[in-house]
């Protein structure tokens, strides 16, 4: 079965650590290694190591290529400069996420987009058929590696220095040229290392030899979840708009996009559903596609390591979407009680 999925360039090194691999987005991908809770609570308290080496690489260069992307991306790209990174979310005519992504600007006129692994094909070719003159889309994601290391100590323990979030920089990690990227999906402090992808083991080894914890799928999911840090497939498709997913806030309704019109019609009229998030009041695990009493679904749920109880986000009709209202969520055939709570669901405490 392996034979037929797709192996990063830190696939040997992972079956070298004696982690658990599972089939993902087409990649044979670490679940996890010691397991996810205490590969959670590295992140949470220490710093933790993940391959996401899956995620697609697509450069977009050329004399048009801002003006192509700001024809296609929700949020503004003129906004970002040189070395600068953008959350962002590409879009189609209904409003639906097509993926969502980070665009960085490198320089002259050269764009990076960085796409979710099983979007990949989705996103380059989705970009390729509206190519225009003066704009190449090339899908170099063969090309390199890229290791996410995020949490408290992350930083200190690599050897750099602070930057703004959502900046990149050319820089070394233990004597590997790599494009340092301060983004994440975990919501703590941390970094992304874009390399070749001959040198991929290369970093990652130097990284676990600083200290920082080898991480899987596993707490990547559960890590994104506490900060409710929406997945691609689970919580927004192709179906879903940004405005019920709460995702306005990356969508510059005051420019012209693939969908913007219909995202403002959303916007003005109030969607019918949003995406909330949610703490179970009892003991109970919410999971994707249990049904919300009401109309509402749940899109993903799991066990917060770092609050001991059962969490998860789902689409509701928006009337139930405000803080504090109860839900019933059905758990295997029992109707459990929960409450929607305000994004994140976990924070960081504050002394």
């Amino acid at each position: 079965m392996s034979a037929t999925l797709r192996q990063t360039p830190l696939h040997d090194a992972h079956v070298a650590l004696g982690a658990r691999m599972v089939p993902f987005a087409g990649w044979d991908m670490p679940v996890q290694y010691e397991g996810v809770i205490p590969e959670h609570l590295a992140v949470r308290t220490r710093a933790g190591a993940f391959d996401v080496s899956h995620m697609g690489q697509l450069h977009v260069d050329g004399p048009a290529a801002q003006a192509f992307l700001e024809s296609v991306l929700s949020n503004d790209v003129d906004r970002v400069d040189d070395g600068g990174a953008q959350y962002t979310l590409l879009t189609n005519e209904t409003g639906g996420i097509v993926d969502d992504l980070i665009v960085y600007r490198l320089s002259h006129g050269c764009f990076l987009l960085v796409v979710n692994a099983g979007n990949r094909e989705v996103a380059y070719d989705w970009l390729k058929e509206r190519e225009p003159r003066g704009v190449e889309v090339r899908d170099a994601s063969e090309e390199y590696a890229l290791v996410a290391v995020q949490g408290p100590s992350s930083l200190e323990l690599l050897g750099l220095d602070e930057a703004p979030a959502f900046t990149h920089a050319m820089g070394e990690v233990a004597g590997v040229e790599t494009m340092i990227c301060r983004t994440g999906y975990t919501g703590e402090k941390g970094v992304e290392l874009l390399c070749p992808a001959e040198d991929g083991v290369t970093l990652w080894n130097a990284v676990l030899d600083r200290g920082v914890a080898p991480c899987g799928l596993g707490a990547r999911d559960t890590l994104r979840l506490e900060v409710c840090y929406p997945l691609h497939g689970n919580d927004i498709t192709q179906e879903t708009d940004a405005i019920s997913a709460g995702l306005g806030w990356v969508c510059a309704l005051d420019t012209e996009f693939t969908g913007a019109d219909a995202l403002r019609r959303v916007k003005e009229d109030g969607p019918e559903r949003r995406l909330a998030a949610f703490v179970m009041e009892e003991k109970a695990i919410p999971r994707q596609g249990m049904a919300i009493a009401g109309g509402g679904e749940v899109t993903s749920g799991t066990h917060s390591p770092s609050l001991d109880v059962g969490i998860g986000m789902g689409y509701v009709p928006s009337a139930s979407a405000t803080a504090d209202t109860e839900l019933e969520i059905d758990v295997r055939g029992k109707p459990r009680r929960a409450r929607v709570v305000a994004k994140p669901i976990y924070k960081k405490e504050t002394h």
